[in-house]
């Protein structure tokens, strides 16, 4: 599985709270090929949801399902020490709940995800 135990105090805190799964996607998919991106997205989605017991992380009919719309040419983690909430380049869209949350960048709703915790 691949998750993030990333966390953010008052805008300060590691960057892997942001750039975790835009970094699988393009270091290791993209650039060194360490991961099929089919794989990467099974680790970041319907694994942890399978481990957990909770109906996300498969497109299916009757799923409660959240999408993200990303490029694989250019998505990359941005986030660094000095900027921990800096944005990842290449995710287009983020869906939650059927309702969009971020567009090309920017964030519309920051009311509708909320993190799970095991």
């Amino acid at each position: 599985m691949i998750a993030s135990d990333g966390m953010l105090n008052e805008g300060n805190g590691h960057p892997r709270a942001a750039g975790t799964f835009p970094r699988i996607l393009g270091k290791y998919v993209r650039e060194q090929g360490t991961l099929s991106l089919y794989n990467a997205i099974q680790k970041m989605t319907e694994l942890p949801a399978t481990r957990l017991g909770i109906d996300k992380g498969k497109l299916s009919v009757g799923s409660e399902a959240d999408i993200t719309v990303f490029d694989p040419n250019s998505v990359v983690d941005t986030a660094d020490f000095g900027e921990p909430l800096k944005a990842p380049a290449g995710i287009r869209y983020v869906i939650i709940k059927g309702e969009i949350a971020l567009e090309n960048g920017e964030i519309l709703r920051s009311d509708l995800g909320r993190s799970i915790r095991a």
